[in-house]
């Protein structure tokens, strides 16, 4: 087995389903004695929902994936050089295409029987703009092998232009009936903002929610990984025990069969024993026969 192979395969694979998938694969590598492959296979994280929906992405769309790459390479290229004109035209196509991957990735959960929510396409959207920002990030965000979502700079999502020395355009002098609305536009910012705050909150919690999940997630890992170690262990004292079982085994097979071949010796010895002394007690009374001849013929004389 190869590791390479196990990991794309397992990367591809629904999370509820990657650890029993990783589980068979440890197993059958410590079935092969291979410890070293058995304990990476072990090592292997499982993806949270949006790092699986970013793999699936990754592996079904390669053209869209070759696109945005390269992207991310010219919007990192004008950053260095500032250049207003090719941040503006790269700023629209980040936005248009980031949420067109991140639409596209979902829809792709949905057809896999597997559709996730709109937070986890919210944080499909962070990790693109990660990809876009960070050459490091889109490297690992091509291999199709993402465990958890990538972050980007602080700053990046708002607008990549922010470094180019550009004039915002004046805003257009308010319109006549637009001013005798002036009077609603603190109550209606104020309703605004609550609903922003709300939205914050909410989606704070979430993140902590999801923050906490995804804890408890790794210490259930962390605990598999241990019960897979004791496994391993057992396993190895049992490969052990059969062995030293066999080898019993194969000695007492020998034993039985010497044990066998003497009892037939001692059988063939014992009929040659018994045969001789038939022939001793013939030959015997042969003996005392030619004697009682040998007397009387004697006497005659």
């Amino acid at each position: 087995m190869d590791l390479e192979r196990i990991a794309h395969d397992l990367y591809g694979l629904w999370p509820q389903d990657f650890i029993d998938a990783r589980t068979e694969y440890a197993a059958a590598a410590r079935k092969a004695k291979d410890r070293a492959l058995a304990t990476q296979i072990t090592a292997l994280r499982r993806p949270i929902l949006a790092a699986w929906a970013s793999n699936l992405l990754v592996r079904t769309q390669p053209d869209q994936v070759a696109r945005f790459l390269r992207l991310g390479e010219g919007l990192r290229q004008a950053h260095e050089l500032l250049d207003p004109d090719q941040l503006r035209e790269l700023s629209s196509q980040q936005h248009r295409l980031v949420g067109e991957l991140a639409r596209q990735a979902r829809q792709l959960t949905v057809e896999a029987g597997h559709p996730v929510s709109e937070e986890v396409q919210h944080e499909l959207e962070a990790t693109l703009h990660a990809v876009l920002a960070d050459a490091e990030a889109a490297q690992e965000w091509a291999s199709g092998r993402l465990v958890k979502g990538l972050t980007p700079p602080v700053g990046f999502t708002a607008t990549v232009v922010s470094g180019a020395t550009l004039r915002p355009t004046p805003a257009p002098p308010p319109a006549p009936e637009a001013a005798t609305r002036a009077e609603d536009r603190p109550r209606a910012g104020a309703q605004e903002r609550r609903r922003e705050e709300e939205r914050r909150r909410k989606l704070a919690q979430a993140r902590q929610d999801a923050k906490a999940a995804e804890q408890q997630a790794q210490q259930q890992e962390e605990e598999l990984r241990r019960a897979e170690a004791q496994l391993e262990q057992a396993e190895t004292l049992l490969q052990e025990a059969e062995q030293g079982a066999s080898a019993v085994t194969r000695q007492l097979a020998a034993a039985q069969e010497a044990h066998a071949a003497a009892r037939g010796e001692l059988e063939a010895a014992r009929r040659q024993a018994a045969e001789a002394g038939r022939a001793a007690r013939k030959a015997r009374r042969d003996a005392q026969a030619a004697h009682t001849r040998a007397e009387r013929l004697q006497s005659d004389l």
